[in-house]
């Protein structure tokens, strides 16, 4: 089924914000359960290998921001939360389209060069990009 391309857009900006929406559930989630208890959900990762995973400290970086601690929050996982504002941007402009405002997008060259990426190339970035964090924690 083809859509419009205005119809388009606002399934893609809610079915985006329904995720980012979901993903800020479960990591509140998972900061209340800390602060609350005292206890987390243990890595896998960790478990396993008795290694960081590009994810360790994400639960204690929820609990500092409950508790408006953005220095201790970048101390536990800087990667995690400079990611976490870039979904937090992505996010506000979504809500700014679905909200009747412009369409907020890259300028049309990036979003060209961007596009002219295969998936194989985005995800060979993407393990590598892991693989280096996994590192740089546990070896640096």
């Amino acid at each position: 089924m083809n859509l419009p391309p205005s119809e388009s857009r606002t399934v893609v900006a809610r079915t985006g914000l329904l995720c980012l929406g979901g993903l800020a559930l479960y990591g509140v989630g998972l900061g209340v359960l800390l602060t609350t208890t005292g206890s987390a959900i243990p890595c896998p990762f960790r478990l396993a290998t008795g290694w960081l995973c590009p994810l360790c400290g994400s639960t204690r970086m929820a609990a500092a921001l409950m508790h408006g601690d953005l220095g201790a929050a970048f101390g536990l996982n800087p990667g995690v939360l400079v990611a976490l504002g870039l979904l937090l941007l992505l996010g506000l402009t979504w809500v700014v389209e679905l909200g009747g405002g412009p369409r907020l997008r890259p300028p049309a060259g990036l979003r060209r060069c961007l596009r002219g990426v295969p998936a194989a190339g985005w995800w060979l970035a993407g393990v590598v990009g892991t693989a280096a964090v996994v590192l740089l924690r546990n070896l640096g």
